[in-house]
C-alpha cells in the first residue's frame, strides 16, 4: 500500500488546525453525554417504565438493562420508491438483534420527502431545509436517552444527511447506517434524458413523457442514476457508516436480507456495554471527511454534497470548506463513468466491481486515510471487500482483480480523468461549485452576454417563446437559502441541452442548486454570497460579458471595475416564496441560514458565524 498523498495529508493537517477549539468543544461534550450512563440507567422507574410499556416480549431485558438497546431512526414512507423497502425493516431488525442478546426500538420517524417528486414545484422550496428537520427529529428520536447505539434507515438527498448530523450530536453512541439499495435497471437513464429534451423541443407529448419516466422510475429502490441519494450510499460506504456492501444490494433480495441482519447485529456489538466500543463522534473525524471527499471527486459525484458535507462536518465540531474540495479534486482521479457521467448506471458499477474494487484502488494509491475508526468493520480495508451469501450468513471475498468494465470502472493507473468531477469558481461574482465530469471538454469554457432571471420560471418562459437561441449565460438569482430556499434548478437541464446540442455556447450561473443527476451544461452553482445576502451576482445585468472558465476554476464578467463598483445590487418581489405549501413554516429558517459554502445550515448553533469560518488557501 502507497504512502499517504501528500495533499491528503496537508488538507488533513489543515482541516485539524482550523477545527482545533469546535473540534475540541465537540469531543468534551461527546465525553461527558458518554460518561453519564448507557443511559437507562440515569432514568427514573416512572421514566424507564414509560420506555418500555409497549415492549412485548423485549421488556424484561429492558427492566433489567442487560442487553443493548438499538434506537431504530426511521425514514420510511410508501411514496418514495427508496423508502418504501424499509416498512418491514425493524421487525427484520428486532429478530436479528434478539438472536445476539440484544435488542431493538423504533426510536423515531424522520421526514423523507422526495426531490424527484417536487422538482420545479413549491415544495421543493422545503427540500433544503428538509435535511435540517431530519437533523432535529434524529435528536428528537435519541433524546429519550433509551439507547446504547442507534441504526439510521435511510436513502435518499437529504435524509441520510440529516440523520447523521442529528446523530452525530449524540456522537457518544455508535451509529450505523442501512440503506434500501437501488431498483433493478429499468428504461437506461440516457434515453429518459433523450425524451426529455424532445419533450422540451414540443417534439413528443406529455403521455409519451410519462411513459419514459415510468419505465425508469419502475419499481421499490433508489433511482439508478448517480445523483444525491447513490451518492450518500458511496459515503457512508467509504466512511465506515455501513455494514461493507451494503451500498447497493437491489431490495427484496436474500443478500439484502441478509445485510439487514448482519447490520442490526454489529450495531449491538459496538456499544459501550462491550469491548469493541466505537463512537460515532469519534470515527467522525478530519481524516474521515476527507476520504468522503476523495470519494466524492473519484466517483463523480453530487454537486449536492459540497453543502452536504461542510454540514455534517459542522456537526462534528469540522470546519471545512469549498477550498478543501478544490485541493483534492486536484489529486483524486475519476475512476467512475455513471449517469449523468456516462451510460451506465449505478447497478452496472456494483455489477463491475463497485465500492469494493474503487475503495482497493484508492487505499492502494494513498487517496484515502486507512487508519480512520470504522464502525460497520474492523477497518477500511474491510471496505474493499464484497459480500456474498454463505448458507445461512455471509462472507466477504475479495472483488476481482480486474474491473468488470473498465469504461465503468476504472483504475488509479489508468483512470477515466486525472482529477476530480468537481471544481470550485472564484472571481468577482463570487465563489461556486461545478460539476465538469459529464461536461466535454469543449464546453467547459464559455464566454457569452449574460441573460438576467430572478426564477426558472422566466427562463422556461423565454425558451418556449424563441428567444434563446444565441450564445448566452444564463444567471438565475434569487435562488439561494435566503431567498427561497434554494430549490433544485433541475428542470433547466432539458432547455439548456436542447440549446447546446444545436450548437450554441451556453452556461448557467445561479445561486441556487441544481439536481445531483445534472450533467452536460456548464454550471457554476451555489453563488456564495447568494443575491439576497448581497452577493456580487445581484450586480449583474443583461448583456454583460461573463466567462466560465471550468479548467481554470474562473468565473470572470467583463464590466469596468468603477461601473461595477458604482452599480446598485437588484432586488426582486419573493412575496409568492413566503407562503403557500408550508412555506410559511420555514420563514424562521429562510432568516438564520447561512450561506452555500457554510453548509446552508439554519441551525445556528451549527452555522458558519458560530464557528467563525473563513476560507483559506489549503497548500497544493
Amino acid at each position: 500500500m502507497a504512502a499517504l498523498n501528500s495533499v491528503l495529508e496537508q488538507v488533513t493537517n489543515t482541516i485539524n488546525e482550523r477545527s482545533a477549539k469546535t473540534r475540541g468543544r465537540y469531543l468534551d461534550q461527546m465525553e461527558r453525554a458518554r460518561e453519564e450512563g448507557p443511559h437507562r440507567k440515569v432514568l427514573s422507574c416512572g421514566n424507564l417504565a414509560h420506555g418500555f410499556a409497549a415492549s412485548g416480549e423485549d421488556k424484561s431485558p429492558l427492566k433489567d438493562m442487560v442487553w443493548a438497546n438499538v434506537g431504530i431512526i426511521t425514514a420510511y414512507n410508501d411514496m418514495l420508491s427508496a423508502h418504501q423497502p424499509m416498512q418491514d425493516y425493524p421487525d427484520q431488525i428486532k429478530a436479528a438483534l434478539r438472536k445476539v442478546g440484544a435488542i431493538g426500538q423504533v426510536a423515531g420517524g424522520v421526514p423523507a420527502m422526495c426531490d424527484g417528486v417536487t422538482q420545479g414545484q413549491p415544495g421543493m422550496e422545503l427540500s433544503l431545509f428538509s435535511r435540517d428537520v431530519i437533523a432535529m427529529a434524529t435528536a428528537v428520536s435519541l433524546s429519550h436517552n433509551m439507547f446504547d447505539s442507534a441504526l439510521c434507515l435511510g436513502t435518499c438527498d437529504k435524509i441520510v444527511p440529516g440523520q447523521l448530523m442529528g446523530a452525530l450530536r449524540f456522537g457518544h453512541l455508535p451509529t450505523l447506517f442501512l440503506p434500501a439499495g437501488p431498483m433493478r435497471s429499468g428504461l437506461p437513464n440516457p434515453e429518459k434524458a433523450r425524451i426529455r429534451q424532445l419533450y422540451a423541443e414540443g417534439k413528443v407529448n406529455r403521455a409519451k413523457l410519462l411513459d419514459a419516466e415510468s419505465a425508469s422510475y419502475h419499481s421499490p429502490g433508489t433511482c439508478t442514476f448517480y445523483g444525491t441519494a447513490n451518492s450518500n450510499q458511496m459515503l457512508m460506504e467509504i466512511m465506515g457508516l455501513h455494514v461493507p456492501g451494503s451500498a447497493f444490494i437491489n431490495p427484496g433480495t436474500e443478500l439484502r436480507d441478509a445485510m439487514i441482519t448482519a447490520t442490526a447485529q454489529r450495531a449491538a456489538k459496538i456499544t459501550d456495554l462491550g469491548q469493541d466500543y466505537r463512537p460515532l463522534g469519534q470515527a467522525i473525524d478530519a481524516r474521515a471527511i476527507v476520504n468522503a471527499i476523495v470519494g466524492l471527486h473519484a466517483t463523480g459525484g453530487s454537486t449536492n454534497h459540497t453543502i452536504h458535507l461542510i454540514a455534517i462536518a459542522r456537526a462534528a465540531g469540522l470546519i471545512i470548506n469549498w477550498d478543501d474540495f478544490d485541493a483534492l479534486s486536484k489529486v483524486t482521479p475519476l475512476l467512475t463513468r455513471i449517469y449523468p457521467n456516462g451510460q451506465a448506471d449505478v447497478n452496472h458499477f456494483h455489477a463491475a466491481g463497485g465500492m469494493a474494487f474503487l475503495i482497493r484502488e484508492l487505499l492502494g494509491a494513498g487517496l484515502l486515510h486507512d487508519d480512520v475508526l470504522t464502525l460497520g468493520a474492523d477497518s477500511l480495508a474491510d471496505y474493499a471487500t464484497e459480500p456474498f451469501l454463505d448458507g445461512e450468513g455471509l462472507t466477504w471475498k475479495q472483488p476481482p482483480e480486474d474491473s468488470a468494465d473498465p469504461e465503468i470502472l476504472a483504475t488509479v493507473a489508468k483512470p477515466i480523468s486525472s482529477d476530480g468531477g468537481l471544481r470550485v469558481l472564484s472571481g468577482p461574482i463570487g465563489r461556486s461549485v461545478i460539476k465538469i465530469s459529464a461536461v466535454k471538454a469543449e464546453n467547459r469554457l464559455v464566454e457569452a452576454p449574460a441573460i438576467v432571471f430572478e426564477d426558472q420560471a422566466e427562463l422556461m418562459q423565454a425558451f418556449q417563446d424563441g428567444k434563446l437561441e444565441r450564445d448566452f449565460v444564463a444567471v438565475v438569482r434569487f435562488q439561494g437559502p435566503k431567498a427561497n430556499g434554494m430549490p433544485e434548478l433541475h428542470k433547466l437541464t432539458p432547455p439548456l441541452g436542447v440549446l447546446q446540442d444545436k450548437g450554441f455556447k451556453v452556461a448557467l450561473v445561479t445561486d441556487g442548486r441544481m439536481s445531483g443527476a445534472s450533467g452536460k451544461v456548464p454550471a457554476a452553482i451555489h453563488m456564495s454570497p447568494e443575491a439576497l445576502a448581497g452577493g456580487p451576482i445581484g450586480k449583474i445585468r443583461d448583456g454583460d460579458i461573463i466567462r466560465l472558465d471550468a479548467e481554470a476554476g474562473t468565473l470572470d464578467i467583463k464590466v469596468d471595475k468603477a461601473e461595477w463598483d458604482a452599480r446598485e445590487q437588484a432586488t426582486a418581489d419573493l412575496s409568492g416564496n413566503e407562503a403557500g405549501m408550508g412555506r410559511e413554516l420555514f420563514s424562521g429558517f429562510r432568516r438564520v441560514v447561512c450561506c452555500a459554502e457554510d453548509g446552508a445550515i439554519a441551525l445556528p448553533e451549527l452555522d458558519g458565524a458560530a464557528l467563525e469560518s473563513q476560507p483559506e488557501t489549503v497548500p497544493a
